[in-house]
């Protein structure tokens, strides 16, 4: 919208420009024009009444005139020899000009071009000889003078008038971008600091509010904007409050539930009870996962805690070793790919990553196969971490990779277990929430990749 509001700015005074400053040059040409026509006319008529007068003084100072004009002007003087003067000037060529002076015709410039003018002016001005009566130039034509006058200081004096308005046009034009530039950007500061807000809020960040300044009507969008951002945030609010609430109350009885079946399994000798029984406390765990998953979930929506500096060989060696002795019961081998370098440094949330590590785990400890190896990588690609997570399970196809992060989504595991669904979701905005990113891909050989891209950060000293 800046730009938009600069080039208007800018059309609108270089059309003002146009209008004014384009027909004052065209003039000023004009006047140039005219009033050297004017004067070298003017100059050669003098002259013509001194070659048609006869005498010989008047053909010396004619001599005299076109020798000063000469050296005074850009201008040569020509003339016809006349009855009682020769003058000793060179003589015109013979052309339509010369014989319409000489056959009386009235006197005109000769710009030697139709646009503007070209090399030369030339006038040529009939010489009358003196009358009967002693009137000078109202005789008959005896001769002729002619004044070819160089354009050449004519062309720069155009050059002067145009290239100052040029010059001129381009300072102004110059400032109407900088005056231009200064008012978009106080006009449209309202509806930046609008963006920003609403940025913030596609980011997640429900607290952000707009400034109430601008015009009247920025101003009514900035508190309407504000009320609705406050009516949501309570809501939402409201709802993580709700859900971490529901998840917390919920453990307790879930957790007494499964003693209760584990007793009641460790005082029936019936199968088929007991069959019923493991069902019962199968549920039992799938639903504390779920509510742990919600608890943990509502936590990271929260945003309660701020990214810091991290060691992030400190914290994958730390989950590895929780995570070794389950794989060791499957046979499974869970192996740090290459080695970590102790200085480098991530930004992310205390306790984040490391539930993010316990996720990604437990489903790849979920989908492989016993024997099977789950390899966690770690590379760098610029300012940015990479650290990779690879099983040998079945894998996910496109259609469930688009689908893996969505809540309560659940694949199935080679174990047979299903998992709660919000793994994934956990994972995705536990890393989001550090202004990092999580993607899926094919791992070589078979079995699914998860990449978790975070943000490095400089170690001090």
């Amino acid at each position: 919208m800046n730009r938009q509001l600069i080039r208007s700015y800018i059309l609108l005074v270089a059309v003002a420009i146009f209008l004014f400053t384009v027909p004052v040059a065209f003039t000023l040409t004009k006047q140039l024009r005219d009033d050297t026509a004017v004067s070298v006319l003017r100059e050669a008529k003098t002259m013509a009444l001194l070659l048609g007068d006869g005498e010989r003084t008047s053909c010396d100072a004619l001599e005299q005139m076109a020798e000063a004009y000469g050296v005074e002007t850009p201008g040569r003087v020509q003339a016809t020899p006349a009855r009682g003067c020769a003058p000793d000037l060179p003589r015109p060529a013979r052309d339509a000009a010369l014989t319409r002076a000489l056959e009386g015709g009235k006197p005109g410039p000769d710009w030697g071009a139709d646009f503007i003018w070209g090399r030369h002016l030339v006038v040529t001005v009939p010489a009358h000889e003196r009358a009967a009566d002693g009137e000078s130039g109202k005789g008959p034509v005896v001769g002729a003078v002619r004044i070819v006058y160089s354009t050449s200081d004519m062309t720069a004096r155009l050059w002067q008038i145009w290239g100052f308005r040029a010059g001129l046009a381009v300072l102004v034009l110059a400032a109407a971008a900088a005056i231009g530039s200064f008012a978009a950007r106080r006009i449209t500061a309202p509806l930046r600091e609008l963006n920003d807000m609403a940025s913030k809020f596609s980011d997640g960040d429900l607290t952000a509010r707009s400034p109430v300044t601008g015009p009247p009507e920025t101003q009514t969008l900035a508190r309407t904007l504000n009320q609705g951002a406050e009516r949501l945030d309570t809501l939402v609010a409201s709802q993580r409050i709700f859900v971490a609430d529901a998840s917390h109350q919920l453990r307790t009885p879930l957790t007494a539930l499964r003693l209760s079946l584990d007793n009641i399994a460790d005082g029936v000798d019936d199968d088929f009870v007991r069959e019923d029984v493991e069902q019962a406390t199968a549920e039992v765990v799938r639903m504390s996962r779920l509510v742990n998953g919600l608890l943990v979930l509502a936590r990271a929506e929260a945003k309660v805690t701020a990214a810091e500096p991290l060691s992030l060989r400190d914290i994958v060696d730390e989950r590895l070793t929780v995570w070794r002795p389950a794989a060791d019961e499957r046979g499974v081998t869970v192996a740090l790919g290459g080695s970590i370098d102790g200085r480098l440094l991530v930004l992310t949330s205390p306790g984040h990553l490391d539930q993010v590590l316990d996720n990604v785990l437990s489903n790849a400890l979920e989908v492989s196969p016993d024997g099977g190896t789950i390899t966690v990588q770690v590379r760098t690609r610029g300012d940015e971490v990479v650290l990779s997570v690879l099983d040998e399970g079945p894998g996910m196809s496109d259609a469930e990779k688009s689908r893996a992060f969505d809540r309560f989504w659940r694949g199935q595991g080679l174990t047979g277990r299903a998992g709660s669904g919000l793994g994934l979701a956990v994972v995705k905005q536990l890393v989001t929430d550090d202004g990092g990113t999580v993607t899926l891909r094919d791992a070589p050989g078979g079995g699914l990749g998860v990449e978790i891209h975070l943000r490095g950060a400089a170690r001090n000293g």
